[in-house]
């Protein structure tokens, strides 16, 4: 079982908060637009990418139309902006690497402003390749511990049964870690034992983290994250930054 990530968690919470916001909404409708046209086409049962989209919206209670539209959008049936799908890569401080997920119409504007972010806090925005070979693209599905039917042990041993890689312990929370492709497979078999799935998803995970015990430096970093968070045209940003739970809870 891995070892838990305090900054994991804090994004886990605070990502519960920022889905009650619109801009949160139109971000998932390009996501469940770029699964339709990537993915498979607009049958949610025939494409796994556009399913796991869906279910994302409708987790944060997306309204049913909104959603139609994204995926009408996607198939062509209705006017959409050209999204295009890339991914940034770069360095914050302290040499954190981060990887963007971006879904843009306008790809020198959006390059423009996410590079002059990461300048703004000692940071570079790098080449293809820079630091996407330091992260793997996983399955997460996460439970809370409140929730777990069995004793820890146990339950490690049923997910792993299930099919799963490992297990994250995120404080409140646990987090089963799954290959992408068995990911529906996993979830569906937790959902059948009755257990309550918070959130679920594919994410680039690193393979190793940097840890940060400098107050200063884990803010400069974080305020880099939440700038990029916040931007319209960037869907996720991952990084390997590790904080100190003393750090943390100071910031």
């Amino acid at each position: 079982m891995s070892g838990h990530n305090k900054w994991s968690t804090i994004k886990h919470k605070k990502a519960k908060t920022d889905e009650k916001r619109g801009k949160e909404f139109t971000k998932i409708a390009k996501e469940i637009t770029i699964a339709v046209r990537t993915g498979g086409g607009g049958d949610p049962e025939m494409n796994s990418k556009l399913k796991l989209a869906v279910q994302k919206a409708k987790s944060v209670n997306m309204p049913n139309d909104n959603i139609a539209r994204a995926i009408k959008k996607g198939t062509g049936d209705m006017e959409g902006d050209a999204l295009e799908e890339i991914i940034y890569e770069g360095y914050a401080t302290a040499g954190v690497a981060v990887m963007l997920e971006i879904a843009t119409d306008n790809r020198n504007r959006t390059a423009s402003e996410v590079r002059h972010y990461f300048s703004k806090y000692g940071g570079n925005l790098g080449e293809n390749g820079c630091v996407a070979w330091m992260f793997k693209r996983v399955g997460t599905i996460s439970i809370a511990k409140e929730d777990l039917k069995v004793d820890e042990e146990e339950f490690m041993l049923q997910v792993l049964d299930m099919g799963a890689e490992d297990i994250k312990d995120d404080d409140d929370y646990f987090e089963v870690i799954t290959l992408p492709e068995h990911l529906m497979e996993v979830k569906e078999a937790l959902e059948k034992e009755g257990y309550k799935l918070e959130d679920v998803d594919i994410v680039l995970s690193p393979e190793n983290t940097v840890e940060i015990n400098d107050e200063t430096v884990a803010a400069k970093v974080i305020k880099l994250i939440d700038l990029l968070e916040d931007h319209d045209d960037v869907q996720r940003v991952y990084t390997n930054m590790s904080i100190s739970d003393e750090i943390m809870d100071k910031l």
